[in-house]
């Protein structure tokens, strides 16, 4: 059985066609999808007929909340949602000013091992199919009845070890006859898969990569950050500015403050040094307490210390908000506590 959202619109132009239907039947059917119909009875324009051929192959996957939250401090959501195998995968919904922001994940699991992060304990269990991503935004979007009008796909799991179906979802959500979230509210971000940046790159897509860097140098980088014992950072950041070279966007560096492993004042000046010329933006966020882990996050004086030290040497940088502290809005933490 086939799931309608696994194709890209054009791919279901040519499914429908093969099956003796008009063009326009494929703008009617992607449209109840992203709308979150669950099932084809509730496609009330398509004929009965067509409803039951596709019902022999296809059917229209969906994604059961499972646990849900709602912060009293600012309003973010949490869900848990439960995909029909019986994983378990988070996403996130935070109120801006300028509107909602879902934060999504793109595996069941992550392979990657960064040592501060919930979403690797456990390992990787399979990749999210382009459907189950999408699903995320329609079905958190059904749910609180309002617009989700960005993404963040930095939820669990690496998004460049999943590349083809995060490929395919990006189409879709960005069609016009879907979701048509811009591609300029998409934020992809990932810890550093060196050779698919390239790939990211001839794409030529206007969304906005954020580099999960979180160290200044190899040595800090090793012990943290398994994926820096495959590729280097002077690597990973060659392959930044040539990203910024060929597609004109702006990359962000997220960089977790540690508490006595990365947060000096010499590790702002060598963070600095690194990614000079290329107009970056760092995105400081003080490390979420892991039980597992031993990593502690600074005072705020001290995380004011080293943004202040990265702005005096001329780096455009901000410490992120935490946002949904009361329901653990953080990645991995829900799904690890339910598992």
């Amino acid at each position: 059985m086939i799931d309608l959202k696994d194709f890209e619109f054009n791919e279901l132009e040519e499914y429908l066609k093969s099956m003796g239907e008009p063009k326009f039947r494929a703008a009617q059917i992607f449209s109840w999808l992203c709308r979150g119909a669950e099932s084809y009875g509730e496609m009330t324009d398509i004929s009965k007929k067509t409803r039951e051929k596709l019902e022999k192959e296809t059917y229209v996957s969906t994604l059961k909340i499972r646990e849900k939250y709602v912060s009293k401090l600012d309003g973010t959501v949490k869900y848990l949602f439960e995909l029909p195998d019986g994983n378990c995968i988070e996403s996130v919904v935070m109120r801006y000013r300028h509107g909602l922001t879902i934060c999504i994940s793109s595996q069941v699991g992550c392979r990657m091992g960064c040592r501060f992060c919930a979403s690797t304990i456990g390992g990787l269990y399979r990749n999210l199919t382009a459907g189950e991503i999408l699903n995320q935004v329609i079905f958190a979007q059904k749910d609180i009845g309002e617009r989700i009008s960005n993404i963040v796909i930095m939820g669990i799991g690496e998004p460049l070890d999943n590349y083809e179906n995060i490929i395919k979802f990006l189409h879709n959500v960005n069609n016009e006859k879907g979701l048509n979230i811009g591609l300029r509210h998409i934020t992809l971000s990932t810890c550093g898969v060196v050779p698919v940046i390239y790939d990211l790159a001839r794409e030529n897509l206007p969304i906005t990569l954020t580099i999960s860097l979180h160290a200044p140098n190899d040595e800090i980088r090793g012990t943290i950050m398994p994926i820096n014992h495959k590729y280097k950072i002077s690597e990973l950041i060659e392959a930044c500015r040539s990203y910024f070279k060929s597609t004109g966007r702006r990359i962000s560096f997220e960089y977790s403050l540690i508490h006595g492993v990365n947060d000096s004042a010499e590790n702002a000046a060598e963070l600095a040094r690194l990614i000079k010329g290329m107009g970056a933006h760092v995105n400081l966020i003080p490390v979420n307490k892991v039980e597992e882990r031993e990593y502690e996050k600074g005072s705020q004086k001290e995380i004011n210390a080293f943004r202040d030290k990265l702005i005096s040497l001329g780096v455009n940088a901000t410490v992120r908000r935490e946002l949904g502290s009361d329901i653990s809005a953080s990645c991995g933490q829900l799904r690890k506590r339910v598992l």
